[in-house]
């Protein structure tokens, strides 16, 4: 379970009346007002039994407040020198670009090798332990085979500061996508939950059954059989854009999950058949996480990031306008 150092906080008299996030503030100097509110954001404090996360609630003289910060635990996974290609780092934040094939953290199975393992050996062990350091430093994931942009957090600060814009879904992030046909522009939502059938995989349903998402989509170029889309998420659930598109006909090339029943009809069209060996065959889900953008937790100024389409599937682009 998560550790937490737990604070005890009896208000003076010096601040009768002030906002909580001002008074914890000045009485837990070591701490400063911007991470009093993402604690109160995240429930970590409480008056008595009950739990407060309105920063503006005016205290009271004698009134006691418990403030649970979560401990740092060394991570027990192992530092390995991999390269990284890192867009950007400071005290705070790495942003970072995956490349396809690497998982971003440790699981039952694949220990080794992770983004996580990079990760910690490049800062040292210094990320943070949020979620019990199962996953360190990891805010947000992407797919093993999508590449792309993710921001990770150094420290407990960054974490909380971060994870609550994605919570907000205030984070914008943008994916380019090669899928198959040509859809047109759109927003998709819906609900998505677990496959009853096949526990590895998503589906989308209208019944507000799961959790609720949505992908607008922008057709950016179309080659007759296929078509290079950028897709801004508003909402970020697990194989969001992989279903979304499945759901309209129009599935991610090289998805083997949620593309590969819907791909054979293409390779009839005797004209694009060359193109349509090429897509049929290419290795990987082609998506990538281009654009991120979201306020820095310490600088409070709005960052943005951008990541090319990788070579694998510029390759691709290339062999389909050749062909």
């Amino acid at each position: 379970m998560q550790k937490f150092e737990t604070h005890k906080i009896i208000i003076n008299k010096s601040q009768d009346k002030k906002r909580l996030d001002q008074a914890l503030t000045h009485l837990l100097k070591k701490y400063s007002r911007s991470h009093i509110k993402i604690l109160l954001l995240n429930k970590n404090v409480k008056k008595t039994d009950t739990i407060i996360t309105d920063a503006s609630y005016k205290v009271k003289v004698g009134e006691i407040f418990n403030i649970s910060i979560p401990q740092i635990i060394p991570s027990s996974y192992e530092p390995e020198d991999i390269r990284l290609d890192i867009i950007f780092e400071d005290k705070d934040i790495i942003v970072v670009n995956k490349p396809a094939g690497m998982v971003t953290h440790p699981a039952p199975g694949n220990q080794n090798n992770t983004l996580v393992n990079a990760l910690l050996f490049h800062t040292n062990n210094n990320l943070s332990s949020i979620n019990e350091n199962k996953r360190p430093g990891i805010v947000h994931r992407i797919d093993k085979d999508t590449s792309g942009l993710l921001v990770i957090a150094k420290n407990n600060f960054a974490h909380l500061h971060l994870a609550d814009q994605f919570r907000n879904h205030s984070i914008v992030r943008k994916y380019f996508a090669i899928v198959w046909s040509v859809p047109r522009n759109q927003t998709i939502c819906g609900y998505i939950e677990r496959n009853k059938i096949n526990r590895k995989k998503m589906a989308l349903n209208k019944n507000e059954r799961g959790k609720y998402s949505e992908t607008s989509i922008k057709l950016k170029k179309q080659y007759d059989i296929c078509s290079l889309i950028e897709c801004t998420l508003k909402t970020g659930r697990t194989h969001q854009v992989r279903v979304h598109m499945s759901s309209i006909n129009s599935p991610i090339v090289g998805d083997q999950v949620y593309g590969k029943n819907m791909t054979s009809k293409h390779g009839k069209d005797l004209k694009n058949f060359n193109r349509f060996l090429f897509l049929k065959n290419f290795h990987r889900q082609a998506l990538h996480a281009h654009f991120l953008a979201f306020i820095h937790p310490t600088s409070k100024k709005y960052v943005e990031f951008r990541s090319e389409l990788p070579a694998d599937m510029l390759k691709l682009l290339e062999f389909i306008l050749k062909y």
